[in-house]
């Protein structure tokens, strides 16, 4: 399923998200004029390789990585496919929460995220990169603000439907458990999804997003009634 946008209109213009974009997007025109080889080299130094931590062999970098590794991406399509959700989700929930405070919201979810992936994968030699963490705490965090809210999706290849956001969000969050679990349960090659991540992401978004809200903001039992798409 594919997101196309949702139908909850923000206040005011989504400064962070959008620098959060450019930024994303910036590191990873640098990170391709490196070429194949210094992607590599980059993600090993600045991702997050979860053995370095577990045999207690810190990298020089410190635990940096639990964050710096959000603004890294493996591929265009890695950097669009997260970066396009950030910009249909992100909006609305940093309207609720102001520039700051969306800002360190991001930030620790994208942070938990990382921690979250590094417990279920403590032997993992291969460096996780992706803002995929972060922006599901956005998703977790606009799950529970906008539930009643609804989202134009694309179902390949030719169905166009507009799904509650709490179904849309729900089924991805669902998803991830079970890609999770799967890889959990295989004894194969390590998974090249870090879907642990995802999850954790997610659950933070949900238990964390009241209290970055900007004071006088309600707890948002599911947002305000809205028109279907």
């Amino acid at each position: 399923m594919i997101p196309l946008r949702d139908n909850t209109h923000s206040d005011s213009f989504p400064v962070i998200t959008v620098i959060i974009i450019a930024l994303n997007t910036l590191i990873f025109m640098y990170e391709v004029s490196l070429g194949e080889a210094g992607m590599n080299e980059l993600a090993y130094i600045f991702g997050l390789v979860p053995i370095y931590y577990s045999d207690y062999h810190v990298p020089w970098m410190g635990y940096l990585p639990f964050v710096t590794s959000t603004f890294l991406h493996g591929s265009w399509m890695h950097l669009i496919g997260n970066m396009w959700v950030l910009w249909l989700f992100g909006d609305n929930v940093e309207d609720q929460m102001g520039k700051l405070r969306f800002v360190g919201f991001y930030l620790l979810c994208g942070l938990l995220a990382g921690i979250t992936h590094f417990l279920l994968n403590l032997h993992s030699e291969i460096p996780v990169i992706g803002a995929s963490g972060a922006v599901a705490g956005v998703m977790g965090a606009y799950f529970l603000m906008f539930r009643k809210a609804s989202v134009l999706t694309f179902i390949p290849p030719f169905f166009l439907i507009s799904v509650p956001a709490w179904v849309f969000l729900g089924f991805w969050a669902l998803s991830q458990v079970f890609g999770g679990a799967a890889g959990l349960l295989s004894t194969g090659a390590e998974q090249s999804i870090a879907f642990w991540a995802h999850v954790g992401g997610f659950a933070a978004g949900m238990l964390l997003y009241r209290f970055f809200l900007r004071p006088g903001r309600p707890n948002y039992p599911g947002g305000p009634q809205l028109p279907t798409v």
